[in-house]
């Protein structure tokens, strides 16, 4: 067996939960992350068949049995992942009957999955029944979408349109908007259900005055469509309160969208002219 330390996708989630912590989204234990991994990536590192305890899920993960994922640990501080990444992550297989989880790796100190794990579980459901290819869920306290939910309208038409006028790129990064909760109790299923269900159409999901959740094909991908409506956010907060003289007006939205090939939200802009 190779060194699981030099593992890519190992690798990979390091370096980004570093990454993360640096930009100051993820305090002390806030934020989480769960990686669907392919078994071939696994095996070169891993005996899959060596399992060193079952965790319970308290959630039915059935429609996800036999898939590996990379999980950050509950209570776990994103700073501490790079350098001590077997205490803080673990590696685990849905069980057959998706009443828990086959640790094959990591939570050496004895931890357990983050407590968002049904939320992140029922997230993954809801985004493999609309793509395939989807791997990621991710879960972040960036600091200006957080600030953005205080002041602005938390209405998913008016709240996307906003970003999309905030920066030229943003329409082309998420031409499908974004979902957006008001607060919730976070760590239940309440919450766990109601992204789960925003999920079905959105790739993004903003909590009020908490977070987001952000999914995609790959790490970067998700990464970058949080880092996006995270880049929109702060334009916004840095300019609400000053005299607008000029904005990107829903003409010029569709202009965009038809040089990039790209197809806004059906009714999050006005009708063409």
């Amino acid at each position: 067996m190779k060194d699981i330390m030099t593992a890519p996708f190992l690798t990979e989630v390091r370096k980004l939960l570093q990454n993360m912590y640096r930009l100051g989204w993820d305090e002390r234990n806030g934020g989480n992350l769960s990686y669907i991994l392919k078994e071939e990536e696994l095996t070169p590192y891993l005996d899959v068949y060596k399992v060193i305890r079952n965790i319970p899920t308290n959630f039915d993960a059935s429609p996800l049995a036999g898939r590996y994922f990379i999980v950050t640990g509950t209570g776990k501080y994103f700073k501490n992942v790079y350098d001590d990444p077997e205490n803080n992550l673990g590696i685990m297989r849905v069980s057959a009957d998706g009443q828990s989880v086959e640790l094959l790796w990591g939570y050496a100190d004895g931890g357990r999955p983050t407590s968002e794990l049904p939320a992140h579980f029922r997230s993954h459901i809801s985004r493999l029944s609309v793509d395939p290819e989807h791997r990621v869920v991710l879960h972040t306290h960036c600091t200006n979408v957080i600030a953005m939910t205080f002041v602005h309208s938390l209405d998913e038409r008016e709240f996307t349109r906003t970003l999309w006028q905030m920066c030229t790129e943003c329409l082309v990064v998420f031409p499908d908007g974004v979902g957006v909760l008001p607060w919730m109790l976070c760590g239940n299923d309440e919450i766990g259900i109601a992204t789960a269900e925003k999920m079905k159409e959105y790739r993004l999901c903003v909590w009020g005055m908490h977070g987001i959740f952000g999914t995609g094909k790959t790490l970067d991908e998700a990464f970058g469509l949080v880092e996006t409506v995270e880049k929109a956010a702060e334009i916004y907060v840095k300019i609400m309160n000053k005299p607008i003289l000029q904005t990107i007006t829903d003409e010029q939205l569709w202009i965009l969208a038809d040089a990039f090939g790209v197809t806004p939200r059906e009714g999050f802009l006005e009708p063409r002219k």
